[in-house]
């Protein structure tokens, strides 16, 4: 053999060689990459081979749940502003225009009936946009408890008796009677009911010296046993009717001796955090309540001056802790009340939802809404914790709507 073809023989093995060694590799890659990706009998992870190429994971759906929602919007969720039933002012329709205020209350009273109510709802409703409340509906709420308390009366709402004498039923019987109720309420637009009172007035005789419970009769009798028996069964018939409801005061207001809508520095020394008058709430929780309000009294012997509805201890320690409560918690109202008066509009928004609260109730006064909307967005930007607050309790909101997760 001569050198050239020598040298050509070699030429030729070795190619054979680079080739066969480039296929080996193509072949291994091959398997590798069927290793990795191949789907594992029962949906399990397949198994990753050294070497082999990761694919990239695919985003979830939940990976940002506020995708697309502002700051503003998201705010907006945790306001509750009121409408005047009787006489409707615009500074309600600015709040859900201009400030993206997301839930409406309706308050002070109304005579006119149902089809004049179902059309004030409706023009409110109307506002729903992108807009507004990137596009979630309103959660429309009042008063209907009943005697003195009662929002909508007139053609088309019954007149319902006061908790006291609703106490005087057998608890089916008021349970069929609350469902025709909340059917009234529902067929104009209502969502929540702020009822029933579950505040423990302790004593018949004394009752009159409890401004805002025990005197107007708000009270459903005068033992834990009846409280608990005819404002859970005023609750089941409302949730029939497809009604939520807001157990109130928590922790309780039955012994107060001022009202604290008309004073200031109304304070229960008596209540302790373990009381039988918190644990009618329990009752009322576990029976299925989807939202409690928080009272804007002082308790000395839980939190010493600072009202429930800014209390963490009250908010958070008991009504989260020891009650275990996950639903919507919502203030009494901010907006007018003399207890918490000496508060500026901004800061009594700012320390309810700090405290743990979900939706601030600006009922009497809705002139005070957007102060306390820019008050919340200032802090809300400047301050990544109390922003994560915000977010939680707009996505309770929404949660309580059952528009979570939110659309994009």
């Amino acid at each position: 053999m001569t050198p050239e073809h020598a040298r050509g023989g070699r030429r030729s093995a070795t190619g054979w060689v680079v080739v066969t060694g480039i296929l080996v590799l193509l072949g291994a890659s091959a398997v590798a990459v069927w290793f990795a990706l191949r789907p594992v009998e029962g949906g399990g992870p397949a198994p990753v081979v050294p070497g082999a190429p990761t694919p990239e994971p695919t985003p979830s759906p939940s990976d940002d749940a506020w995708a697309g929602w502002s700051l503003e919007e998201q705010v907006g969720q945790v306001f509750m502003v009121g409408v005047d039933v009787a006489s409707p002012q615009q500074v309600s329709t600015d709040a859900i225009r201009q400030d993206h205020v997301g839930n409406l209350f309706l308050q002070n009273r109304t005579h006119a009936g149902a089809a004049p109510t179902r059309t004030l709802v409706d023009s409110f409703t109307a506002l729903v946009s992108d807009a507004t409340t990137h596009g979630t509906p309103l959660l429309v709420a009042t008063d209907q408890e009943g005697g003195q308390v009662q929002v909508l009366q007139g053609p088309g709402f019954s007149t319902i008796p006061a908790a006291v004498d609703q106490a005087q039923l057998d608890p089916a019987d008021l349970r069929a009677q609350a469902t025709t109720w909340g059917g009234e309420l529902a067929g104009v637009g209502v969502d929540l009911n702020l009822a029933p009172v579950m505040d423990l007035v302790p004593d018949q005789a004394t009752a009159g010296s409890n401004p805002p419970v025990g005197a107007l009769g708000r009270s459903y009798g005068f033992t834990p046993g009846t409280v608990t028996s005819h404002a859970n069964a005023f609750a089941d018939g409302m949730r029939a009717a497809g009604v939520d409801v807001a157990i109130k005061h928590f922790p309780g207001l039955g012994r107060v001796t001022e009202d604290t809508d008309s004073a200031d520095g109304v304070t229960d020394t008596v209540t302790t955090r373990d009381d039988a008058s918190v644990d009618v709430f329990r009752s009322g929780i576990e029976a299925g309540a989807e939202c409690v309000m928080v009272s804007t009294a002082v308790y000395s012997r839980i939190d010493p001056g600072t009202p429930a509805a800014f209390s963490s201890t009250v908010v958070g320690g008991m009504l989260r802790g020891d009650l275990g409560f996950d639903g919507l918690v919502v203030t009494d109202d901010l907006s007018g009340a003399e207890q918490v008066a000496a508060w500026s509009p901004g800061d009594r928004a700012v320390l309810a939802l700090d405290a743990g609260v979900d939706l601030v109730l600006v009922s009497k006064d809705p002139t005070v809404a957007h102060a306390m909307v820019t008050a919340v967005l200032g802090r809300a930007r400047a301050d990544a914790a109390f922003r994560a607050k915000v977010e939680a309790a707009a996505r309770r909101v929404l949660e309580t709507k059952g528009q979570w997760p939110p659309g994009p």
